[in-house]
């Protein structure tokens, strides 16, 4: 503990840093990875439910133990209103509350049972609002499937769009991955207008959800109905014209002779659009959102087919169980994770004490990069090269990611510096050369970075967005903390192999610090798609500018990210931002302005890479005294708010970051701010 008016000693530091240091090498798993769950949203878990439930799995797949922990986190989350956010920190939303409440009735709760009147109250949350009419587009097609809504209330989602030529305006090549691989399943099971078996639950659940009888619904006026609670992204008059047009239009003709042809053609084409993610991705698939469409596409195809087993065989790879219960994690978070555990590591300069830790790390990032592209003609399918790459979990996974390529790629070059006796035998060059590949590959004509594939659509493809809750989620778009893990790659790289593509290397480096000082906001600070929010992003700018040589005294950019940071220390010498600076894109603080750890080790570190230790240290020595007064006796930190984010409205859990970045931030503080020592 460092008192009021106490100095922090370079044996006080090195303290705390070995008591983070040897914790985070003991959460290390046998394969070299550092498992961790990614979750927070509260509707990733119900479409798996119904998925199950449909096909009859639900019970063969999920034990009574993991009931009782599905049902758990359910409890754990319900709002004292009776309903479920988006997020476990979010307000009430019709989304995840008629969901929910509908996954509580599969597992076996009855009408007004669950803990503490849990379903009573989460069905009154949803009839004083109108009932289940009103839940946006995405659960409007769960409910269909269901039988619990009619597919003449959902706007359409035609199969035939995946057989455009490419010369259409909407290319489904130039959508953004995650949507296109959320609405290719869709539309299957629109097209098909597949409707589970309607059980006697599913009856009593019309009775209870709607607040007129479910047989004189007048369906049609449904279609563009959406809570005000889960409207975050308003549909543009254009796309409703949109939608309009082709229910009115296109689909009472594409269900009648001769064009119903094309149906059926498109319908096949779509599944073997399906087929050949789920074969890329080993079944795992891009994410949790599309995992149980993609499975219930496979098995009303064919329910004792092969597709749909291999399917059941994957669930796995995305559960998680903690405290709060049994979730689902948006993804594996595996090399993602892995990457900055190691470079936290690394920047410890403790080497002599977690060799075996950094070997295992080494191990697992080597085995994990993606050793192909995708199989056959893959760009006729909708995919970007991936040999060389590192994806965000696993090899496994198959799908390329511009920043855990980067962040990859810097923890091999480190290693490959470092006695193999220790860290194991270094990468081989041309593995080093197909990652250069990727990363090249993905920058766009601004300088940016995208995550997953080239940003080549015109923004304008935004305007057709159909998820109400969600924003920016139609095309590929940069991302300061891509660009900025890209660069700092990009420069390592080069100081390794300078001769390797240097010119190119070069002018992407430079358009990549363009597009940082060009996205800066007013007030200095950058905006942050993948964590919350200001802080992270900035932390993130910070960095990747430093990499590139640019400095507080030649660059107006880091003095502008210096000037933000240091303004919104708070009083304790702490960070914390609120998740509402996602999306209401304004900077807000935490209540009562207090500190998060996270936050306070990412401005930490940026700050220390603009050469803060030189002008001023007293703002890093007020920050170190929070983490280090922080610590748990064990070397562990307290869970804090969430500090992970997603399309603008979408909070998520990193529960790694809170072991990872503080010992991060302690290692960096160590090494370059000047200490004083009991020993002189």
């Amino acid at each position: 503990m460092i008192k009021d008016g106490e100095e922090i000693t370079h044996e006080a530091a090195t303290a705390a840093l070995k008591r983070g240091v040897h914790l985070l090498s003991a959460l290390q798993a046998s394969d070299g990875h550092w498992p961790a769950e990614m979750t927070g949203p509260m509707f990733y878990f119900p479409p798996l439910v119904f998925a199950l439930y449909i096909t009859g799995h639900l019970n063969v797949v999920f034990s009574a133990e993991h009931r009782k922990e599905i049902l758990r986190h359910i409890y754990c989350h319900q709002n004292e209103d009776g309903g479920w956010g988006l997020h476990i920190e979010g307000h009430s939303i019709m989304f995840c509350t008629a969901l929910n409440y509908i996954c509580l009735r599969l597992l076996g709760e009855g009408p007004n049972g669950g803990q503490d009147n849990a379903c009573e109250k989460a069905r009154k949350w949803i009839l004083d609002r109108g009932g289940i009419t009103s839940i946006p587009s995405w659960g409007k097609t769960w409910l269909s499937i269901l039988g619990l809504y009619d597919w003449s209330g959902c706007n359409p989602m035609p199969p035939e769009f995946w057989v455009l030529p490419s010369y259409f305006p909407i290319d489904p090549a130039k959508m953004w991955c995650y949507c296109r691989m959320t609405y290719l399943p869709m539309s299957y099971l629109y097209g098909k207008k597949f409707v589970g078996t309607i059980t006697p639950l599913i009856l009593q659940l019309r009775e209870e959800l709607h607040v007129e009888p479910y047989h004189t619904i007048n369906w049609r006026q449904k279609r563009h109905l959406c809570a005000k609670e889960d409207l975050y992204y308003p549909h543009p008059l254009l796309q409703m014209l949109l939608w309009d047009s082709l229910y009115t239009i296109s689909e009472p003709l594409l269900s009648r002779w001769p064009f119903n042809k094309l149906r059926e053609k498109a319908l096949q084409i779509t599944m073997d659009l399906i087929h050949y993610e789920d074969e890329c991705s080993r079944y795992i698939n891009i994410g949790v959102v599309e995992k149980p469409l993609c499975m219930l596409a496979c098995w009303v195809e064919d329910p004792t087919g092969d597709y749909f087993k291999k399917h059941l065989a994957r669930i796995a790879d995305y559960i998680w169980v903690a405290e709060d219960g049994m979730k689902l994690q948006g993804i594996g978070s595996q090399t993602w994770d892995t990457s900055f555990a190691l470079q936290a590591l690394l920047a410890s300069n403790l080497t002599s004490e977690i060799g075996p830790t950094l070997m295992k790390g080494h191990y697992f990032l080597k085995h994990s990069q993606v050793k192909n592209n995708p199989p056959g003609d893959f760009r006729r399918m909708f995919r970007h090269i991936s040999k060389g790459s590192w994806t965000y979990s696993d090899q496994d996974h198959g799908w390329q990611l511009s920043d855990c390529t980067s962040e990859g790629l810097k923890c091999c070059l480190y290693f490959s510096k470092m006695q193999p006796e220790i860290v194991g035998e270094k990468m081989e060059p041309e593995k080093f050369y197909d990652a250069i590949n990727v990363i090249l590959s993905l920058q766009s004509k601004n300088g940016g970075f995208p995550g997953w594939e080239p940003a080549t659509a015109g923004s304008w493809m935004e305007w057709f967005n159909p998820v109400e809750f969600l924003e920016d989620i139609i095309i590929e778009h940069e991302h300061v903390e891509c660009t900025s893990s890209s660069i700092q790659a990009l420069v390592l790289f080069k100081e390794f192999y300078p001769e390797h593509r240097r010119n190119e290397i070069e002018k992407c480096i430079d358009k990549a610090v363009q597009f940082l000082e060009d996205t800066q906001k007013p007030n200095g600070s950058w905006y942050a798609t993948w964590g919350v929010c200001f802080i992270y992003a900035t932390w993130f700018a910070l960095s990747g500018l430093a990499a590139a040589g640019k400095t507080y005294n030649n660059c107006s950019a880091v003095r502008e990210g210096v000037r933000f940071l240091l303004e919104i220390q708070t009083d304790d010498g702490g960070w914390g931002e609120s998740y509402l600076s996602c999306p209401k894109k304004i900077y807000t603080p935490l209540p009562g302005k207090r500190s998060n750890l996270v936050h306070t080790a990412m401005a930490l570190m940026g700050l220390i890479h603009s050469g803060q230790a030189k002008r001023d240290p007293n703002p890093l020595h007020r920050a170190a005294k929070v983490l280090i007064n922080s610590q748990l006796p064990d070397g562990d930190f307290p869970q804090q708010e969430m500090t992970g984010a997603f399309m603008r409205n979408g909070i998520l859990h990193y529960s790694a970051f809170r072991n990872i970045c503080p010992t991060w931030a302690l290692a960096l503080y160590r090494e370059h701010v000047a200490l004083p020592s009991k020993n002189f």
